[in-house]
């Protein structure tokens, strides 16, 4: 989840950060409007890279989602929206993926009942139980 979830919010930010400009250019919305929502959305994107893989970070990360979507809708930039929902998209991925890949490592994971014996090449296996 680190870095497939990472890379689409830091997209994200980018798109939205491009998007400023362009709402207070050509959709009427007040500047410091506009730089204010992109701080929020800084801190926010900022708090959920740092908190990914945990489920804190996903929740922010589904609120960034939903913000960007009514940003989309209240500006009104068809493109912003159009973009949100691609967005939404990838970071459902994301999460759908990471959770895959958790659980094949969980099975793919043998279970451990005794301590850990470091063999003549290093590798590390199970002790024996006899």
């Amino acid at each position: 989840m680190r870095v497939l979830g990472t890379t689409v919010l830091a997209f994200e930010w980018l798109i939205v950060a491009l998007a400023v400009p362009v709402a207070v250019n050509t959709a009427d919305v007040r500047a410091p409007a506009a730089w204010g929502f992109l701080a929020i959305i800084t801190v926010l994107i900022g708090v959920a890279i740092a908190t990914i893989t945990r489920p804190v970070g996903v929740a922010v990360g589904w609120a960034i989602q939903v913000l960007t979507l009514a940003a989309g809708f209240l500006v009104p930039l068809v493109p912003l929206i159009i973009l949100a929902v691609i967005f939404t998209g990838l970071f459902y991925a994301a999460v759908r993926l990471a959770r895959r890949v958790d659980a094949a490592k969980a099975a793919a994971t043998p279970a451990s009942d005794g301590p850990a014996v470091v063999g003549d090449t290093g590798d590390v296996r199970p002790a024996d139980q006899s």
